[in-house]
């Protein structure tokens, strides 16, 4: 049951005065909440959360999408048709820019290498066996190995691929030919070091003063260990020119020993000393007859790899049509 109170109401004008508390007594009413319904939402109020009528079969299935919150873009899919055609123009710049490197690159090699060696008078560099004629022999080489860097460099960039959606090559160089040329190198190291230190014990006779051998072997070690650093990081950036290094200073080693000889004519070098020097241009011109070979080899290797990936990629097409 539902019960209402009224309280006492007096009017004041009129004097009339009526009981209080009347008590009015209802039945219980059943009421039943309305529902209304408006589809005219104000631009504050947050839209309205819809709910599928039907049954969802996905029950249980939460975070089906990837768990990756960032997606990545490749930057070619993203890049528009103008910036490919720029792309292309830069390409197209820098393949002309390159093809004179075939051409300045070996010039500046003969310009610091072989000119000054074979065309520069070794009395206007030989002054006696003191401090300055080792300086200047040792300045000469260190010309030939700033042209031997540039071309080197610039060998390195003819490698690259001609357009930028191609990956850079990488050619990393075998295990064994690693190995043979860091024997090759430390042979040339060990044999005119133990010749010396085997003179200064009184087993090679007659004696050679210390500055005698710095002029005749110093240019010729410091190149060497050059030589050795110059492969030991075409070996760590995998740069093609790995191949071609021992090729580039080789052959002037060779000439450094040959000018040794006339500088052993002029210092009254001893017969032991003329011999090693003999010896090592006969060791380093082998070393270059089987540098050069390596290069036809990986010529070859090459040839063969490329056409039995085109054989493959034939046998795919026919196997896909078939």
């Amino acid at each position: 049951m539902a019960s209402m109170v009224l309280p006492k109401i007096q009017y004041t004008r009129c004097k009339i005065w009526k009981p209080a508390n009347y008590r009015f007594t209802f039945r219980h009413l059943v009421t039943k909440r309305r529902t209304v319904c408006c589809t005219n939402v104000t631009p504050w109020d947050p839209s309205p959360v819809t709910y599928a009528a039907e049954q969802d079969n996905t029950k249980d299935v939460f975070l089906t999408s990837p768990t990756v919150l960032f997606e990545t873009h490749d930057s070619d899919q993203t890049k528009t048709p103008e910036s490919l055609t720029t792309d292309t123009k830069r390409v197209t710049k820098f393949g002309y820019i390159r093809w004179p490197m075939w051409l300045v690159g070996p010039l500046v090699l003969l310009a610091t290498g072989m000119v000054p060696t074979l065309w520069l008078p070794i009395s206007s560099i030989f002054l006696g066996p003191n401090i300055a004629s080792l300086l200047s022999l040792t300045g000469l080489d260190c010309v030939f190995n700033l042209g031997a860097s540039l071309f080197l460099l610039m060998a390195d960039a003819c490698s690259r691929p001609n357009t930028l959606a191609q990956d850079p090559c990488r050619s990393q160089p075998p295990f064994g030919y690693r190995f043979w040329n860091m024997i090759a190198t430390i042979s040339g190291f060990i044999f005119p070091l133990a010749m010396w230190f085997g003179s200064q014990k009184g087993v090679f006779q007659p004696y050679l003063p210390p500055i005698s051998f710095a002029i005749l072997m110093g240019p010729y070690l410091l190149l060497l260990g050059i030589q050795m650093l110059t492969e030991m990081l075409t070996w760590h950036w995998e740069s093609p020119v790995w191949l071609v290094t021992p090729v580039v200073y080789e052959p002037y080693r060779v000439l450094q020993l040959m000018r040794g000889l006339k500088l052993g004519t002029e210092l009254g070098a001893p017969a032991w000393t003329v011999h090693m020097i003999r010896g090592l241009v006969c060791w380093w011109v082998l070393v270059l007859g089987v540098q050069v070979m390596r290069v036809a080899w990986y010529a070859g290797f090459t040839a063969h790899l490329h056409q039995n990936e085109s054989s493959n990629e034939a046998g795919e097409a026919e196997n896909s049509s078939g």
